[in-house]
């Protein structure tokens, strides 16, 4: 249903909103009652009484032993250290992590090859301390030698032990919550990345798992061997394989969950990039990827201009409405957008204020869909390493 206060805000005025006041605006019912049930919520440090946003709803992802209950939106720590140009000093970080902690935030997302190795140190040392509140969940595949990427993937029994012992001691755990492959390796079956898996779970040091990126078939085939959480794939208004490919459907049908990265993809439909920013060539990987370069983005721009048009009589931002549109896709999807501001924080956790129509949504859905989109979201060889 559309919002009776008709605030023409936009993404600027909002995050300065945020800022300044902490955008003490009051709660009403939304998508965490929509699409979430109650939570036995952690306490937390901070007093309520701050009009802060605060998650109240949780999600469920995965079913029966997989089961894995987490906030309704979670937290990707990609950005602070790896791929985003410039961020914060480490202090800073941590802060802010420990701010998503207080407001509800459960679910924090990292990985080996962030860095590498940086991004699971960062959030070691600012979550472990939290760990009976919330869970880290990292990924292995990615090869890392002597701390580098080779760009090679390895998921033998012997390297997924391995780097599973590294994560451990990184992130300053005795279990890791959730471990992701995070690409295919084609010359390791998937079912003897299971059995791996399984292995580590009967020990105690893994407790569920994912794969990234994969299609319906490899899903079943490593189901059947070790039941799986969740499926982490990229998805939002701009990219939706997912729905075309099958994988949305297997993850319902098996009764697995699914977490969406870049759900706004990686910052463009929150409108703060543009055909004229400029990436840090030594930390982002944007400036590879053919949809982020400057022609790209002139001509998929109209499609941030409509998300904005569209939130604008709602008193919604548009990276509210690229992430309310996935929330309301199904109780099973919990994104996990990133950020290094607590203004971006406020502005992602508000989204579970706004509760809208079916009909809405499909006009949004049809508006978006009537723009091409220029651009492949992956280069040649990035490609390569999807959808296997």
């Amino acid at each position: 249903m559309k919002k009776d206060n008709k605030m023409n805000i936009n993404r600027r005025e909002f995050l300065k909103t945020a800022a300044l006041a902490g955008a003490a605006l009051a709660m009403p019912a939304g998508l965490d009652k929509v699409f979430a049930a109650e939570p036995k919520q952690p306490e937390a440090s901070r007093n309520d009484d701050t009009g802060a946003a605060r998650i109240k709803g949780h999600r469920v992802l995965g079913t029966g032993k997989a089961a894995f209950e987490v906030s309704a939106l979670g937290f990707g720590v990609m950005g602070m250290t790896y791929n985003r140009s410039q961020h914060p000093d480490k202090k800073q970080c941590i802060r802010l992590l420990h701010e998503a902690v207080d407001r509800g935030v459960t679910l924090f997302d990292t990985a080996i090859i962030y860095g590498p190795l940086t991004n699971e140190n960062l959030a070691g040392e600012a979550l472990s301390e939290l760990k009976g509140r919330i869970s880290v969940t990292t990924k292995f595949g990615h090869e890392v030698v002597d701390g580098k990427g080779t760009g090679r993937q390895d998921s033998r029994p012997e390297t997924i032990r391995r780097y599973c012992e590294e994560s451990l001691r990184r992130l300053r755990i005795d279990s890791i919550p959730m471990f992701y492959q995070h690409r295919i390796d084609r010359h390791t079956p998937i079912e003897e990345v299971a059995q791996c898996i399984g292995d580590l779970i009967k020990e105690g040091k893994v407790q569920r798992w994912g794969l990234c990126e994969v299609s319906p078939e490899t899903i079943r085939r490593a189901h059947a061997v070790q039941p799986l959480t969740a499926i982490q794939s990229e998805y939002h208004l701009m990219h939706r394989l997912v729905e075309e490919n099958g994988v949305l459907d297997v993850c319902r049908e098996l009764g697995i969950g699914f977490v969406p990265y870049s759900p706004i993809n990686r910052g463009f439909l929150g409108g703060c990039i543009n055909e004229y920013t400029v990436f840090d060539p030594n930390n982002d990987n944007r400036q590879t990827l053919p949809r982020f370069q400057p022609e790209a983005m002139r001509a998929n721009y109209r499609i941030v201009n409509v998300l904005q048009d569209f939130g604008r009589t709602r008193g919604m931002t548009s990276a509210q409405v690229a992430l309310g549109w996935l929330l309301q896709k199904a109780p099973w999807i919990v994104p996990i957008p990133g950020t290094t501001k607590l203004s971006h924080l406020e502005e992602n956790l508000r989204t579970l204020d706004f509760t809208l129509s079916e009909s809405e949504w499909k006009e949004l859905e049809q508006r978006v869909a009537a723009i091409p989109i220029v651009g492949d979201r992956y280069n040649a060889e990035q490609q390569k390493q999807v959808g296997l």
